[in-house]
Order: C-alpha cells, then sequence, then structure tokens
C-alpha cells in the first residue's frame, strides 16, 4: 500500500479499520514533524513491530511555552512525506490545529511529580500540553505500539506513568537516543545553530560523559559528581547552563547519593539518569544518559 495522507480524525480511523480487518497490529510514531535519523530509527522499529505504521506530524501549540516558539517551530511537510514515505510508514496523520483543537480545551491531562523537575520549572505548562495531546493521538489512533526517543527521558516517563495510570490500552517502546558521531544528539533544534554554535553544543554530551565516569569511578555523592560535569562546561563560554541533574529515572526526583545498581530479574535498580539542558545562543538543548554504577 503506498502512503496515506490523512488530515481528519474520520479520514485516519478509516485507514486504520481497513488496517485491523486484515489482522494487521498498529504502530504509531507521534512527532511534530522536521523529521531525522532520530524520527527514522522510530519509525525503522515500528515497521519491524507493527503491520501498519502511523505517523503524526503536528505542531502541537499547547505545549509551547511561547507563541514565538510555536512559530518558529520549522514545518517542512513535503520533505517529511518523503522521508516517511522512504521509510515504508503507511500513513501520515497531518491535521491541522482546529481539527484537533475545535473549541478551546476545557479538559487536560497533568503527569504530578515527574512533570515537577528538570524541564518542568523553565517550561511551565509543557508537560501538560504533550501528556494532552499525546493522550488524544493515542485515543484516536488506538495503537499496540507507540514509538518515543529516550533523548526526551522526561516526556518518555511522563508518558509511560500516563499510560499506566489511565490503563490505557497500549505498549509504549523507548528507543534509545541518535547521536551525530561527535555525539551531539539529534535534535530538530540542532538546524537552528551556526557553525560554530553547533560546535559548543557538543559540551552538553561532553559533561554528560564527565559524569557517567565520576560515577563509574566511585563517586556516588551527586553533588561532587556535578561539579565534574562543571568542568566541561566552565570550558565553553558559548554555552549557558539551564539545568544538570541527577535523577531516578521513574520519577526524575533528584537523588543526594548514588547506589550501586543491583539486578532484579530483568529490572535493573539504582540506575541514575543525568540530565541537562543548555543553551547555545537562542537555541535549547537537551540531552541525557542513563548510568547503571557499578562496585567499585
Amino acid at each position: 500500500m503506498s502512503l496515506r495522507v490523512a488530515q481528519s480524525i474520520a479520514e485516519l480511523r478509516s485507514l486504520l479499520a481497513q488496517a485491523r480487518r486484515t489482522g494487521k497490529t498498529i504502530g504509531l510514531v507521534p512527532t511534530m514533524g522536521s523529521l531525522h535519523a532520530g524520527h527514522g530509527r522510530l519509525m525503522e522499529l515500528a515497521r519491524e513491530e507493527s503491520g501498519f505504521v502511523a505517523v503524526s506530524i503536528f505542531v502541537n501549540p499547547t505545549q509551547f511555552n511561547q507563541q514565538e516558539d510555536f512559530h518558529r517551530y520549522p514545518r517542512e511537510f513535503e520533505k517529511d512525506r518523503q522521508f516517511c514515505e522512504a521509510l515504508g510508514v503507511d500513513c501520515i496523520f497531518a491535521p491541522p490545529v482546529e481539527e484537533m483543537y475545535p473549541r478551546p480545551g476545557l479538559t487536560s491531562v497533568e503527569v504530578a511529580v515527574i512533570s515537577e523537575t528538570l524541564c518542568g520549572p523553565f517550561r511551565p505548562g509543557h508537560f501538560r500540553g504533550v501528556a494532552t495531546v499525546v493522550a488524544k493521538l493515542l485515543n484516536i489512533v488506538q495503537p499496540d505500539f507507540a514509538y518515543f526517543g529516550e533523548k526526551d527521558a522526561q516526556q518518555l516517563a511522563v508518558i509511560q506513568r500516563m499510560v499506566e495510570d489511565l490503563n490505557l490500552p497500549v505498549t509504549i517502546r523507548p528507543v534509545a537516543t541518535v547521536r551525530e558521531p561527535d555525539g551531539l544528539a539529534l535534535s530538530s533544534r540542532n538546524k537552528h545553530l551556526s557553525a560554530g554554535e553547533r560546535q559548543a553544543a557538543t559540551v552538553l554530551y561532553q559533561a554528560l560523559q564527565a559524569a557517567e565516569r565520576a560515577i563509574q569511578a566511585g563517586e556516588r555523592n551527586a553533588e561532587r559528581v556535578k561539579q565534574q560535569a562543571q568542568k566541561i562546561f566552565d570550558k565553553q563560554p558559548g554555552a549557558r547552563v539551564e539545568y544538570f541533574e541527577i535523577v531516578n529515572p521513574a520519577d526524575m526526583q533528584p537523588v543526594a547519593e548514588i547506589q550501586i545498581a543491583e539486578s532484579q530479574g530483568a529490572e535493573i535498580q539504582n540506575a541514575v539518569r543525568v540530565a541537562g539542558a543548555i543553551w547555545v545562543g537562542s537555541t535549547r538543548l537537551i540531552d541525557n544518559i542513563l548510568v547503571v554504577p557499578g562496585e567499585r
């Protein structure tokens, strides 16, 4: 089947119903467009696991704190359509804003605690907008699987908890961050960087690596680990740190002491997520890594 583009919920549901009648599982990749290889990895995994792959392309106005950022967000639909077609996507759902929000919303989804740290204080209302639009997409599509990148780890944790708390019948598939050869996490925002800013932007991943090295060398005090990372930031005046934290991956709450990891069946206990946000020029970048601390 060739790639179809649906702009209305009714048209999308008709295409999904046809797929279900033939016994196909549904995989959803929610995006805001401006697609890159990181999104491509989500689509590849969806293609491997699902009989019918739907990609949503919707720049969601309710998750932007400033309207300037909403209007600035890159929109390249034809390029995105070709990108999806090359990866074997079955359907793009590209609704106009009035299709998703025909009236001012009186209902929203908010995931407490997880959304209150890291990006939360700097982007008030952002995660409420994210959780609400993802809940709407999951309800519209009703996929078997939905794919989200670990680069947006706090967003992923919010969505995972929302799905669990609301008993939504979907399996969330986390997908590892895709990076440039120098470690910079792929992001739609990277295209805003000048050549000099692009070079400066690598400092965030370097700081994350410094923190990981300190933890694996035996440092268990989170503040001292962050001090090691700060030494990396100090060498790059072109970047301004918004936050740099070591948190529990489940609830995104900062930890003071890092515990040695223990394996309990298929799960690893006491892993930590090291996460940061920086500004390079007028561009805000986020990144994180999961660290499993071992014995000294």
